[in-house]
């Protein structure tokens, strides 16, 4: 009897942040790194009437064209879930072919936490995954004591739109997107100094109530193997029910392991593809990985292992320190290629692969800078 083949469900990232933070600069990047992964667009920043849209329809590529970006522009999609997010959701699926992944880009001017919830309704956590919840944080305006560009432009923003909450101080609002995020992206630091840098960083982490990864960027230039594929799903939905249950009290010691400081404006990025032997422990392979993620300052890692007696390879995915493992699902998920060793990882230019390798007994096979495709 044929056994048939679990439906695949498309990943969607929520990429959100404060007006001029640098969402749309980012997803443009993120398109032009497509490589044949068809993408597909929902953007709703309120206020920008066409303007989001537009420029995002100018990088008109083979991986996204205009007819992948459904742009809202009535209200704010976290507060009308239902008559706007849904709907879009099941225009994007009923394409054929589907897209490979959706990113939606939300205006920031509300409460993530609902929008995370929606992936949990039935009709959308069979079809859909959410991958992640990415924050962009405006660097400037946070080296400068603030945490947007422009605060009056917000203000207008949010009066203009009646779903929003307008009582709640913009900090609050700012403090729920660093919550929810899985990834949070310091944009705009080539504008900063090494001093500067370390202001930006110091006020996000003051929000930080775990080891949420941070990453620096110039540009928008975030390659799209570091924000697409988090696979956070679990953790998203987490956050999303706890949002508010996790403060700082003063005397509480915190971990600042995982927040580096860097002595550059911003960050460079490189991927290593490592080649790994047979483990005979496959927990004890996936805490050497946790382990090097703080040591050696990994912010993604992704692959699997042939472990000793088992049919099926162990799979881990790491986003900074928090590492999942399981053993793959079924045999037709792995093909030839599959039953390798192979470990993918991200981190900042000059991360060594090479003593990575060594202490995995493996040996790195490619290399490849911030410009590389993304590695499935």
């Amino acid at each position: 009897m044929a056994v048939s083949a679990i439906p695949r469900r498309i990943p969607a990232t929520v990429i959100t942040g404060f007006l001029g933070s640098g969402k749309t600069t980012l997803i443009r990047n993120i398109i032009m790194q497509a490589s044949g992964k068809r993408l597909a667009l929902i953007v709703n920043e309120f206020g920008d009437v066409g303007m989001d849209g537009a420029m995002l329809a100018e990088c008109d590529t083979e991986g996204c064209s205009v007819d992948d970006i459904i742009e809202l522009a009535n209200g704010c999609i976290c507060c009308t879930v239902a008559d706007d997010f849904l709907p879009s959701i099941q225009t994007l699926l009923a394409q054929n072919p589907p897209p490979d992944h959706i990113i939606i880009e939300t205006s920031g001017l509300a409460l993530p936490q609902p929008l995370v919830q929606a992936f949990g309704w039935p009709d959308i956590r069979a079809q859909v995954m959410l991958d992640g919840v990415v924050t962009l944080v405006d660097g400037p305006a946070l080296a400068g004591g603030g945490i947007a560009h422009d605060l009056e432009a917000l203000e207008r923003q949010r009066a203009a739109d009646e779903e929003l909450d307008h009582e709640s101080p913009i900090d609050e609002l700012f403090e729920d997107q660093i919550s929810a995020a899985n990834l949070i992206i310091l944009s705009k630091a080539d504008m900063l100094d090494q001093a500067g840098l370390h202001r930006a960083r110091a006020a996000v982490e003051a929000h930080l109530h775990d080891n949420t990864p941070i990453i620096s960027v110039a540009g928008g230039k975030a390659p799209l193997s570091a924000v697409l594929g988090l696979d956070m799903e679990e953790e998203a939905h987490h956050r999303a029910k706890h949002h508010r249950h996790h403060h700082h009290h003063d005397g509480e010691d915190h971990d600042d392991d995982h927040h580096r400081e860097h002595e550059h404006g911003h960050d460079e990025f490189a991927s290593h593809i490592i080649a790994l032997d047979e483990v005979e422990d496959a927990g004890a392979f996936q805490a050497q990985i946790m382990a090097m993620a703080s040591s050696h300052g990994i912010l993604r890692a992704k692959g699997r292992v042939p472990v000793l007696g088992k049919a099926l390879p162990f799979v881990v995915q790491a986003v900074g320190q928090r590492v999942d493992g399981y053993f793959a699902p079924n045999p037709g998920a792995v093909g030839n290629e599959g039953k390798a060793g192979r470990l993918v990882v991200i981190g900042l230019a000059g991360l060594d692969a090479g003593a990575i390798a060594a202490q995995l007994g493996g040996s790195v096979i490619m290399d490849s800078g911030s410009d590389a495709p993304p590695q499935n």
